[in-house]
């Protein structure tokens, strides 16, 4: 059997959402292109890894620990993507110092390539987001939050694009409803759109408009709704386009991704990497080069 049938064969029966590990050279011939997504959220300016005594935590995580991984798996596979879920801010002395501009700066220098605005951003203020904010050398990106009678209007794209061997790849993002979870003073005019609503309009606007293959949402909602209305699960059901939900807010440890039918039928993948850095989501999607049709999912939290 040659390699292309064999490669084939493994496709079929996995085809939209073969969820497994696989390694990346068994599909880095001509007839494929495999777009890796590693993803971190509630990274809390967590720089080095956890000190104490809990066994659960010591000496694991960290900004570092994120780092070094991501320019493995970048170095193996040019076409591999690190994105954030948001609240980067918050969390250690470091931020208590530096406020949010040392956690800009080697989010920056580990090579993110976007991320999302959370909850902990907002924790001094407008003011606290728009002047570290020149440290980010990606774009933090939201599509449900309307700055436009405030300091940030115009500071943070809705979407993104992303083009990866052939392979076009749209990005947006969605916050959580910022009253009673923040501080008024410290959003001030800031509107919130209700995110279902938002990621039905940027999904199609992704897709249709952009001609995106790849679909990806970065929610700092939570996994479950449990204060919120919408939450991660809500919206992958109640979307039709999304392929990835990449979340946040909750500090969720899941073991494997979970998969969910949308409203139009189809499988959409759900994941949240824990917090802290003590956890990296990687999403591997496979597509066929010749016509960009999606083949295969693959995933591990590592």
């Amino acid at each position: 059997m040659n390699r292309r049938k064999f490669v084939k064969n493994i496709i079929v029966g996995s085809a939209g959402v073969g969820l497994g590990v696989t390694p990346f050279n068994l599909f880095a011939g001509t007839d494929f292109v495999t777009i890796s997504i590693l993803h971190t959220n509630d990274m809390h300016t967590h720089i080095e890894p956890f000190t104490g005594t809990n066994k659960r935590y010591s000496n694991k995580g960290g900004l570092a620990r994120i780092s070094a991984m991501a320019q493995k798996f970048k170095a193996e596979n040019p076409d591999t993507l690190l994105f954030d879920a948001g609240d980067m801010f918050q969390g250690t002395p470091y931020f208590n110092y530096y406020k949010g501009e040392l956690m800009l700066k080697l989010m920056s220098a580990a090579g993110y390539d976007a991320g999302t605005i959370g909850n902990h951003e907002f924790d001094n203020g407008l003011q606290g987001i728009l002047n570290p904010l020149p440290n980010a050398k990606f774009p933090i990106i939201n599509s449900n939050y309307d700055f436009s009678d405030t300091i940030l209007a115009g500071k943070f794209p809705r979407w993104k694009t992303f083009k990866r061997s052939g392979i076009k790849i749209g990005v947006y993002g969605v916050g959580v409803e910022l009253h009673g979870l923040v501080a008024d003073k410290n959003y001030g005019n800031t509107i919130y759109n209700d995110p279902v609503t938002v990621a039905r309009e940027m999904e199609s606007f992704l897709r249709n408009d952009k001609n995106c293959d790849l679909v990806i949402c970065l929610s700092h909602l939570g996994l479950y709704c449990k204060r919120n209305p919408v939450c991660d699960l809500v919206l992958a059901e109640e979307t039709e386009t999304t392929d990835l939900i990449i979340g946040g807010h909750s500090h969720t440890w899941l073991e494997k991704p979970l998969i969910k039918k949308n409203k139009a039928g189809k499988q959409v993948i759900v994941n949240q990497a824990w917090w802290g850095g003590l956890m990296m989501g990687k999403i591997d999607f496979v597509f066929e080069r010749s016509n960009k049709k999606q083949k295969a999912v693959f995933s591990e939290n590592l």
